[in-house]
């Protein structure tokens, strides 16, 4: 099974996942990536925190980055 890492960008800062998942594909480490960020997200707002263009970069194993994952994205707001 392919690892992914969730590595959280925040400008033109980088918090690294060190561990990685196992995940069958990039479609279920995406599926993970929205999870872990409507998580992230409770946090940062119940703290009082700013969203403000954090993004989850989902990379391989060899450091590619496969996806951005903005997580703004995630929330669900009315039209």
């Amino acid at each position: 099974m392919p690892l992914f890492f969730f590595h959280i960008r925040s400008h033109d800062r980088l918090i690294r996942d060190p561990d990685g998942t196992d995940l069958p594909d990039l479609k279920a480490a995406h599926d993970e990536a929205e999870r872990a960020a409507r998580e992230l997200l409770a946090n940062l707002l119940r703290d009082g925190k700013v969203l403000d263009g954090q993004v989850f970069e989902i990379s391989n194993a060899a450091g590619d980055v496969l996806e951005h994952l903005p997580l703004r994205q995630v929330l669900r707001l009315p039209p």
